[in-house]
């Protein structure tokens, strides 16, 4: 399966994916966060579903890119080029999935910024080819493995948080899906953007060197649930 979360604030956007590739009793890693290069400008995708059309979609909208007359110059034009691309593959492809049994099933996250953007943006891709793009209310995207790490984001997260925090969250969200199942794991790819910078950093990260943060983490919520309130309960335990 796959965990990849991109996340808008006002500082700027974070990206983070992880490699873990699963067929059968066989493990791998792949990188999921990429990055797509236009007219001297670079991009970040990322996305979840069947490797086969993930491969072909970008192997298509890079070829779009390279040959369109005039470049593009925001990043919407880039989501609806995917977009395009992907209902090509649909059409190509679609028929022979469904009859093997397999779901057309790729999400993307399509991330950076363009000459004719005011700010970084983040827009999320279906299946069907549409997308929606993130806001003040909509801070972040999680594509694969979507549920586990919803809770700290929903509680922590808003348009504000610093930037570096917003890469905290991501990475605890990575953490606590990780914990839940076996088919999300490390090393993690990360790309940052402030709200001032052309392009992302990308970098990818060792379980190793993310270990002391997440140690920590695990460290504070156990020191928390011993530290946690419970007066409220008194009554169901009565002393002996």
């Amino acid at each position: 399966m796959t965990f990849c979360i991109g996340i808008k604030v006002r500082e700027g956007i974070v990206a983070l994916a992880d490699t873990r590739i699963v067929k059968g009793s066989e493990q791998s890693n792949k990188q999921k966060l990429a990055g797509l290069q236009h007219a001297g400008d670079v991009v970040f995708t990322m996305t979840s579903g069947l490797r086969s059309v993930r491969d072909k979609t970008v192997i298509y909208l890079d070829e779009t890119l390279r040959q369109i007359e005039q470049p593009v110059s925001r990043l919407y034009q880039v989501a609806n080029l995917f977009g395009e691309e992907l209902r090509r593959v649909k059409t190509e492809d679609g028929p022979s999935l469904a009859a093997t049994g397999h779901a057309f099933n790729l999400h993307a996250i399509i991330g950076g910024r363009l000459p004719d953007d005011a700010e970084p943006q983040l827009f999320y891709v279906y299946p069907e080819g549409n997308w929606v793009e993130a806001a003040v209310d909509l801070p972040y995207f999680i594509i694969g493995r979507t549920p586990y790490g919803k809770p700290v984001l929903d509680r922590l997260l808003t348009y504000e948080t610093p930037l570096k925090e917003a890469l905290t969250l991501a990475l605890l969200a990575f953490d606590a899906t990780r914990s839940s199942v076996t088919d999300v794991d490390c090393p993690v790819d990360v790309a940052v953007m402030t709200a001032a910078s052309s392009e992302p950093i990308f970098r990818r990260f060792t379980e190793q060197e993310l270990h002391s943060a997440l140690e920590w983490w695990s460290q504070s919520m156990a020191s928390a649930l011993k530290a946690t309130p419970m007066d409220w309960a008194e009554s169901l335990f009565p002393v002996q």
